[in-house]
């Protein structure tokens, strides 16, 4: 397969990869300078990393940004048990391979930020640094509990028979307070409103909470690259507890956490640094280090 060629430096440019099971990964690049390639989280597409901010092409890097496969404008999977872990770092290596990009900084929310663990730990070579943004997955608790999966066949099933209003009759909002509910909605319904292949996204909600990007968080010390995690405080994202990014930085050696300040009491919770596209670029930035 050729490799993706750019046509003008500088200008955002749309963006194919071919993957060795047949699927076509959408994406874009614009900037120049060092590489920094964005992954998004389950459910997402390429628009919800940095949230539409364009800091990091005007800070001089080079921007590479996709929908995984069956989200957003990405074909489907060829069978629907093929959105594992192990296939989503392989898709990343497309990627980097098919950009021409020996190394990258990485950088990832959720889905994104768990599918980065896998590839660094495969292919600690052609990482430079890595941006892990609310990462959620936690081996201890993978799977602890009988039902453990039952929300997610529960959106799985909402999304194939409902589409977008099937999807949040599903989503425990419950779980959200009250101050954010009305944007934890909005958003939800626009990034579900993206995808070109609303069944694809529902066989990724039942294959991805199951798979498991690595075994145990002591691996995580095998990371040499510089790492960020930024977390946030579960009354704001209680889907991405703060705990789970505190063990994320703990077990990356030198690696560097960040969460939002905590609100007096009193006032509601402060907006997570990962919905801010701006505040979240520039603590990416910190990754490609002072410009030249």
């Amino acid at each position: 397969m050729p490799p993706y060629m750019p046509e003008r430096p500088g200008a955002t440019e749309p963006l194919s990869v071919f993957t060795d099971d047949g699927v076509t990964l959408s994406g874009e690049k614009s900037g120049a300078g060092p590489p920094i390639v964005l992954l998004h989280g389950l459910t997402a597409t390429r628009r919800y990393v940095v949230m539409g901010s364009r800091l990091l092409e005007r800070s001089g890097l080079q921007v590479v940004a996709y929908d995984a496969r069956g989200h957003g404008q990405s074909t489907p999977a060829p069978e629907p048990a093929a959105y594992g872990y192990e296939r989503l770092a392989r898709d990343l290596l497309a990627v980097l391979d098919q950009v021409g990009l020996d190394r990258a900084i990485l950088a990832g929310a959720s889905m994104g930020a768990q599918t980065i663990v896998r590839f660094a730990l495969e292919h600690s070579e052609r990482v430079a640094a890595l941006g892990l943004i609310t990462p959620a997955f936690d081996p201890a608790t993978h799977a602890s509990e009988p039902d453990a999966f039952a929300g997610w066949d529960a959106l799985a099933r909402g999304l194939r028979e409902g589409g977008v209003e099937g999807f949040l009759a599903a989503y425990d909002f419950a779980s959200v307070p009250d101050a954010w509910r009305d944007t934890v909605e909005t958003v939800v319904r626009q990034r579900l409103s993206a995808h070109e292949h609303p069944e694809a996204v529902a066989d990724a909600l039942e294959v991805v909470p199951r798979s498991r990007p690595f075994e145990d968080m002591t691996e995580l010390a095998r990371i040499e690259a510089p790492a960020i995690v930024v977390a946030s405080r579960d009354e704001a994202d209680p889907t991405h507890p703060l705990a789970v990014g505190e063990r994320y930085a703990a077990a990356i050696l030198g690696a560097k956490l960040l969460v939002e300040e905590q609100a007096p009491p009193g006032q509601p919770a402060r907006s997570p640094i990962a919905w801010q596209g701006g505040q979240l670029s520039r603590v990416l930035l910190e990754l490609a280090g002072p410009p030249d």
